[in-house]
């Protein structure tokens, strides 16, 4: 009987899309830090690389605490947050709409989806030289480069989004007595938002991806800025330090998405 269900927990572990426990989930959670931290603390304890480049696990961790005693730390935090914020929002106050366009009319899909395709192969820092021509060197040069790696990228899932929504439910609303507008308002729209929510997620983290490169710009505060301050003195666990930071900020806004996924689509698996 016990080795029966042993199998029985093996064989679900292992399957395909197989549901598991949250204990199971969390353990594997837990067993990949423990094994990063492992590798870490060999390299760097066992001085099989110096610690100039690779830092111990205790002297980020001081240093991640003296940091957080900081004001300066914090300053940096906030300009992150915001410039994060500002480019996401407004690449969302764009992308959408215009996602929503693209996926609805085939005109509006013509005229948007083969020029954004060709722009978002082009990298944001290739950007960089004009968009200092165009808006200078201050907040919004920083915003505009996080808005330029989001909204290309975003309009297209948004747009992807609403071509996936059933052809039926709109046809059912025809045949209710909707009209055109009816039918993307109350049918359309509220259809996508489950994937929506989730597109949003991935977006989100691609605006932290762009921090640092936004930061490039005669940047003086950010944890961006901080972290290239650090590189220029050999600072490596001050880098380690901005670099955990801004996977924590991440991890956060992430958990804050996913979070909304399961309070509003509760009917709907993920988001977890």
């Amino acid at each position: 009987m016990e080795t029966a269900m042993k199998k029985r927990r093996k064989s679900t572990l292992f399957a395909i899309r197989g549901d598991i426990n949250r204990k199971t989930y969390v353990s594997g959670i837990v067993l990949i830090i423990c094994l990063a931290v492992i590798f870490w603390s060999v390299l760097s304890y066992g001085n099989l690389v110096n610690r100039t480049f690779l830092p111990t696990p205790d002297q980020v961790l001081r240093q991640f605490a003296i940091q957080l005693q900081s004001s300066t730390f914090w300053h940096h935090v906030g300009i992150s947050i915001f410039r994060v914020g500002a480019g996401f929002l407004l690449a969302c106050l764009l992308g959408i709409p215009l996602g929503i366009l693209a996926g609805t009319f085939r005109f509006a899909e013509a005229l948007l989806v083969p020029p954004t395709e060709f722009i978002r192969y082009m990298p944001a820092t290739a950007f960089i030289p004009l968009i200092m021509v165009w808006a200078g060197i201050g907040e919004w040069a920083k915003v505009i480069v996080i808005f330029i790696g989001c909204f290309f990228q975003l309009m297209l899932m948004v747009a992807d989004n609403t071509r996936s929504v059933s052809n039926d439910l709109l046809q059912t609303s025809y045949t209710l007595g909707a009209n055109r507008w009816q039918a993307i308002e109350k049918v359309l729209i509220p259809a996508l938002l489950p994937d929506l929510m989730n597109t949003l997620r991935l977006i989100i983290g691609w605006a932290w991806t762009y921090l640092v490169v936004a930061e490039l710009v005669a940047a003086s505060s950010g944890l961006g800025f901080s972290i290239m301050k650090a590189q220029r003195f050999l600072n490596t666990d001050q880098i380690f330090v901005g670099i955990i930071a801004i996977g924590l900020l991440g991890l956060m806004t992430d958990r804050t998405f996913a979070y909304c996924h399961r309070r509003f689509f509760p009917w709907l698996e993920g988001g977890r």
